[in-house]
């Protein structure tokens, strides 16, 4: 059996689903590991340590996709009709009957999975591990959303005009800066906690009741209008649910007379399959000093700002908006890391090393949670029932 790497080829990707460590594990195994000459360079990660660690460099994608059972990728493959289309196809390169798990963006681009299909590809999508224990060392949005809260905060502060902390001098004293986390998620926890090691007086908002516990024990205070809808606002997965028009009613005219104190405001809120929530409206970017900072990490899925762009900075009244996307790339080493062990663990079940062959049990509820296709078919309902 023969796992294969390729080189990420959409914009700005610096990852690879694979590390040296991943490899020598998959190879301890029984498996084969082919990958792409120079799929790693970006990540720090040489050609030269993966043929240490065991693998065999291979010249270009077809020579690893065409021989390869397992695919392993960061981002979904390049399709025909996709917009970076003047690269490689990979799709049509992948082998009848292979395996892809990868980041799929399930509820966006159905042609593209129901090429797959018609490729009698069986397709795992990362993005819809469920949220369970046992799923945890597999769950790479946790980890690359852990990169991106921390990278956030490290962009605003670049390009914030003064200091995070307060500074006492013989020339006066520089207040710390306030800094508004909008989501408290994985990435909007770990923006607390870097916000909070910068020096920053950090505030929090989140419609899930879960969220406040863990908000407060950062040592940031917890903005929210907690009545009996706030109770209920979270899903058995852990998920935020789609409040009432009442709810965000008075959500917004609480995060409002918040939103016009701050000097930094990093947006992080996603509902899975649908537009990000509008958190933060024009007119209240209007209300916020001259110089403040919005980094939004929902940018992709239109925004907790609608003035953000997808990596553009706009300003709007002398503030700047940032529009950040994949910055888990940004800090690609680490993310590497931690995305390969995630591929690493997520695989290591579906191998029968003893009979060297591979083992799906459609039983299992990650299986059935992950898969979007088999067999020449869409079975995953969530996919099917979004488009």
């Amino acid at each position: 059996m023969q796992i294969g790497i390729i080189k990420e080829r959409r914009l700005d990707e610096k990852r690879v689903a694979a590390t040296p460590d991943t490899v020598k594990k998959f190879i301890a195994m029984g498996l084969k590991v082919n990958i792409e000459k120079g799929a790693g360079i970006t990540a720090a990660i040489t050609d030269q340590e993966y043929e240490e660690a065991g693998a065999s460099i291979l010249d270009d994608a077809q020579r690893v996709l065409e021989n390869a059972d397992i695919v392993l990728k960061i981002n979904k493959p390049i399709g025909p009709r996709d917009k970076d289309g003047s690269k490689l196809d990979e799709v049509k390169l992948l082998k009848s009957g292979s395996i892809l798990v990868s980041l799929m963006e399930p509820y966006k681009d159905r042609d593209l999975i129901d090429l797959i299909a018609k490729q009698n590809i069986t397709c795992f999508a990362l993005e819809l591990i469920p949220r369970i224990t046992r799923a945890q060392t597999m769950d790479v949005l946790s980890s690359q959303s852990n990169l991106a809260g921390y990278k956030a905060v490290i962009e605003a502060s670049t390009t914030y005009g003064k200091a995070f902390p307060m500074m006492m001098t013989a020339a006066g004293t520089v207040p710390p800066a306030k800094c508004l986390v909008m989501g408290a998620g994985v990435a909007g926890l770990q923006a607390i906690a870097t916000a909070r090691r910068l020096g920053a007086v950090v505030s929090a908002s989140d419609v899930r009741p879960a969220a406040k516990e863990n908000v407060e024990s950062l040592g940031a205070k917890f903005i929210a209008v907690e009545d009996e809808e706030f109770k209920q606002a979270e899903t058995s997965g852990g998920y935020a649910k789609e409040m009432s028009d009442e709810y965000k009613k008075k959500q917004t005219e609480l995060i409002a007379a918040t939103v016009a104190k701050q000097d930094i405001i990093i947006c992080t809120a996603l509902i899975p399959g649908k537009p990000a929530p509008v958190l933060l409206t024009p007119e209240m970017v209007d209300t916020m000093k001259p110089g403040s900072v919005i980094v939004d990490l929902a940018v992709e899925q239109g925004g907790n700002c609608p003035l953000s762009e997808p990596n553009k900075v706009v300003y709007r009244s002398g503030v700047q908006i940032n529009g950040c996307t994949n910055l888990a790339s940004r800090v690609a080493i680490d993310a590497s890391a931690l995305f390969a062990k995630n591929l690493l663990n997520f695989v290591t079940p579906l191998i029968n090393s003893s009979e060297n062959k591979i083992e799906i049990n459609i039983q299992d509820e990650i299986i059935v949670g992950s898969m979007i296709t088999k067999d020449g078919k869409v079975v995953h309902d969530a996919v099917t029932t979004s488009m």
